[in-house]
């Protein structure tokens, strides 16, 4: 008679993916903490981008020196002392007109949360994040870089053109362009020396476009 067979141990197998759902745990909160250093080194290279640019300005009391203000003799005349002036201070008539667009702006709140928002909408969704990062999903379907860039140039497009906000700025800069060109027009440009090399200028430009590409991973 044969002997009967021993009876079968209960085993457990366990599911092949176990390890596969514990492990993108890390990767989530390293993508997650990426944006605040983004948002961080994004911040202190445009600050010292705009310092550098700003150290190339001329001495504002050489600016607003009143004896050196004369009326000029014929339309000539003030063009030739406009080009001179806008290339000896045309570091200080771009601090005018954007002190004219912040004070516009200053004095208009909800243009200035507007522009604020589409600021921080283009910031956030397309400038800041990782070149690695995956595609933006909202309203049940997920949006290419492309198409994201598409959406922020028409809500761009949309402040600026069809509400007050464009308006509101174009005046603030007619404004301050209309003060740099009366001070151009009646500044005597004789005892200013154009042959210094702006090299620093030149560069600040430079660095501020080259960090804005490196921040969008070649975006833009």
């Amino acid at each position: 008679m044969a002997a009967a067979s021993p009876p079968l141990l209960p085993t457990t197998v366990l599911p092949a993916n176990t390890t596969a759902t514990v492990s993108p745990a890390p990767t989530s909160v390293s993508s997650a903490d990426a944006n605040p250093a983004a948002t961080r080194a994004f911040l202190v290279r445009l600050l010292d981008s705009v310092k550098r640019a700003l150290s190339g300005a001329r001495p504002w009391p050489e600016l607003i020196d009143r004896s050196a203000l004369s009326r000029p003799e014929s339309l000539s005349d003030s063009g030739a002392r406009l080009r001179k002036n806008l290339a000896y201070f045309r570091v200080n008539y771009a601090a005018i007109v954007a002190l004219s667009l912040a004070a516009s702006l200053l004095a208009h709140p909800f243009s200035l949360a507007a522009l604020l928002a589409l600021l921080a909408a283009w910031c956030f969704l397309y400038l800041l994040r990782p070149s690695d990062a995956p595609p933006l999903a909202a309203f049940g379907r997920t949006f290419s870089d492309r198409e994201t860039l598409g959406g922020l140039i028409v809500a761009s497009a949309f402040v600026v053109f069809l509400t007050s906000v464009g308006s509101l700025i174009f005046s603030a800069l007619a404004l301050g362009a209309a003060i740099v060109c009366a001070h151009g027009a009646f500044r005597i440009p004789e005892d200013l020396f154009l042959d210094e090399p702006d090299q620093a200028n030149g560069a600040a430009s430079v660095n501020l476009l080259s960090f804005i590409t490196s921040a969008t991973g070649g975006r833009v």
